[in-house]
């Protein structure tokens, strides 16, 4: 992957880009720092700030700073919720309310590291949501964050009873296979084994409104990552 093909946007002060599922925001302690977004912007730019983050598994919308007041201003419009975060997520099943907030307070998981729960005696957070589109099976959801908490929109949504697909933590690892979708499928003759339309976690970063430092309005858009659209192809293509 060269980082000019997932550039979004660029001035003197940041940098957005399109990050593919899979790759890390920042090098964590085992990984060469080439396999983070952040060691590649190094490697393009020499120095690089990091003002945000995203999951290994997410896809999307991502923000880095050029220089360090650039830095200390976006770190500090994400910390007083200054930035309208919106992410696009395929959600398993269709939920009763077209429309609604989750307001319910996140935690670390007591016994299992990495994961996080929901829990009276956590932080505060709170996520908006919108169906989009339903599928039955499936459902396209808007969702907007108004905290930013590690693995928010996922513990959220498998606290409404509907985890995001392919999401081995908080749902199930599953697949979304065209078997799924389409009625009447078939596996072509030479084929033995089907393969999945989207293999990953099932969620996209989507957009970010926000004020620059020079007072400018920002709207920024990760267009969808062609696993997602193929998907969502083949849902409306077999709604029944």
């Amino acid at each position: 992957m060269r980082i000019e093909d997932i550039i979004l946007f660029e001035n003197d002060d940041l940098v957005a880009l399109n990050k593919p599922s899979g790759l890390l925001t920042i090098p964590d302690r085992h990984d060469n720092e080439l396999a983070s977004l952040q060691g590649l912007l190094k490697k393009k730019y020499g120095q690089i700030f990091t003002v945000h983050r995203l999951d290994r598994d997410t896809s999307g919308l991502i923000l880095f700073a050029k220089h360090e007041a650039a830095h200390k201003y976006l770190s500090q419009l994400f910390e007083s919720r200054g930035v309208q975060k919106y992410y696009l997520g395929l959600i398993n099943g269709e939920l009763p309310n077209e429309k609604g907030s989750v307001d319910q307070p996140i935690m670390d998981h007591p016994v299992q590291k990495g994961k996080m729960v929901t829990n009276a005696k956590g932080r505060p957070s709170l996520t908006d949501y919108e169906v989009l589109e339903n599928f039955s099976l499936y459902s396209l959801v808007k969702l907007q964050l108004h905290t930013g908490r590690t693995h928010q929109i996922r513990v959220h949504m498998k606290y409404l009873g509907h985890p995001i697909a392919v999401d081995e933590l908080y749902g199930t690892a599953t697949p979304v296979k065209l078997s799924a979708i389409k009625k009447k499928f078939k596996l072509g003759k030479h084929t033995e084994e089907e393969r999945p339309l989207l293999s990953r976690l099932a969620l996209h970063a989507f957009q970010l409104h926000f004020t620059d430092m020079h007072g400018q309005k920002m709207t920024l858009e990760a267009p969808l990552s062609k696993d997602m659209q193929a998907v969502l192809q083949q849902l409306r293509k077999h709604k029944a």
